[in-house]
């Protein structure tokens, strides 16, 4: 366990340094924002859906908080490009089952490098955080114009 948790917090500094798509998407034709009142946490997701074929072209993401909330947003920007809607949707409910622990599990094949944070499950109070983002692209996709919070 001791291996599974050292590698999760070299990741998550890791991305939390250097994400991968922190930027403004001026091609963005969704957007969401979200907000963790108990660690702080902001985030807003920019994403550029293909309308016509239902495929996420680009996706990028802004904001300020704590390691976990932005390695969480750089990994799974880098996750979802070239997705379609439904693949997103699916790879949410996944991340979600695997971070909440839930009886049914997460298929790690689906998950791949974002398996990496399950070690999140180890710090409960990191959940939230990590979860942030994926709930504010959930919102961007459903073209849902409120801030997501996470109470």
């Amino acid at each position: 366990m001791s291996d599974l948790r050292e590698l999760y917090q070299e990741v998550i500094l890791d991305h939390s340094r250097r994400p991968q798509n922190f930027r403004k998407l001026a091609t963005a034709n969704r957007r969401a924002e979200g907000y963790n009142p108990l660690c702080g946490d902001q985030i807003t997701i920019y994403v550029e859906l293909d309308d016509k074929n239902d495929i996420v072209r680009d996706v990028g993401f802004e904001g300020s908080g704590c390691a976990s909330s932005k390695a969480a947003g750089s990994m799974m920007t880098a996750s979802l490009k070239g997705r379609t809607k439904a693949e997103t949707q699916e790879l949410f409910q996944q991340v979600h089952a695997m971070l909440m622990g839930s009886s049914s599990g997460a298929d790690t094949e689906k998950l791949g490098k974002l398996m990496v944070l399950a070690g999140v499950r180890e710090f409960p109070s990191r959940v939230k955080c990590a979860t942030l983002c994926w709930h504010a692209l959930a919102a961007a996709l459903k073209r849902d114009a409120v801030q997501i919070s996470t109470e």
